[in-house]
């Protein structure tokens, strides 16, 4: 969920509970500054993918949101040497505001797995609301009843509206309502994150 705000508090997280900032990080030239707040997008990812392989099951599937959660999850796969490709899901066809935005250009929902049975791990680079996540898992749905569904994600900004609380966040802050966080990759596949005024 590419759509968060900015300022103040940070703290990585386990499973559903704060923890302190996961120290040593990939020089200053992915970190993002805002005011107090520092972000080191792949310190934090280096914190997920240990929080990954503490939440997930031997034979659990990796879906990334597009677009961050997509990065996220292909890395991942990567990283964690797991066999085929990850899932990439759309929260297009089932977000709450359709009629304001319609149909946005980012990647539609490939699953190249059977949804049906399977334990499947979401994964975002920020929740915020909890609307995308709702709208992500309606889509999951239209493609079978998988065995149970977790969530992942880089950072948890908090401000949710809906009750969705991630298994596992690498940093949990406190952003105001003026600033939009989104993950962002390099060419060369290096994460930084990127702070707009909404």
């Amino acid at each position: 969920m590419s759509h968060d705000n900015d300022k103040g508090a940070l703290s990585a997280a386990g499973p559903s509970q704060g923890a302190s900032a996961p120290s040593g990080g990939s020089e200053g030239r992915a970190a993002t500054s805002v005011g107090a707040l520092f972000l080191d997008a792949e310190a934090l990812y280096r914190e997920l993918l240990r929080g990954v392989q503490m939440v997930r099951h031997a034979d659990t599937r990796l879906v990334g949101i597009t677009s961050g959660g997509a990065w996220l999850a292909e890395r991942l796969q990567r990283d964690l040497n797991l066999p085929g490709k990850p899932g990439v899901i759309s929260s297009a066809m089932h977000r709450d505001d359709f009629s304001k935005r319609g149909l946005s250009n980012s990647a539609q929902t490939q699953l190249p797995f059977d949804v049906n049975d399977a334990h499947i791990l979401i994964l975002d680079d920020v929740l915020y609301t909890g609307r995308t996540l709702r709208a992500v898992i309606n889509e999951l749905f239209d493609y079978g009843r998988p065995a149970s569904v977790q969530l992942a994600v880089l950072v948890d900004r908090g401000g949710r509206e809906l009750p969705v609380q991630a298994d596992f966040a690498a940093a949990r802050v406190t952003l105001g309502d003026d600033q939009s966080l989104s993950l962002a990759r390099s060419e060369d596949g290096v994460f930084r994150f990127e702070v707009k005024k909404a």
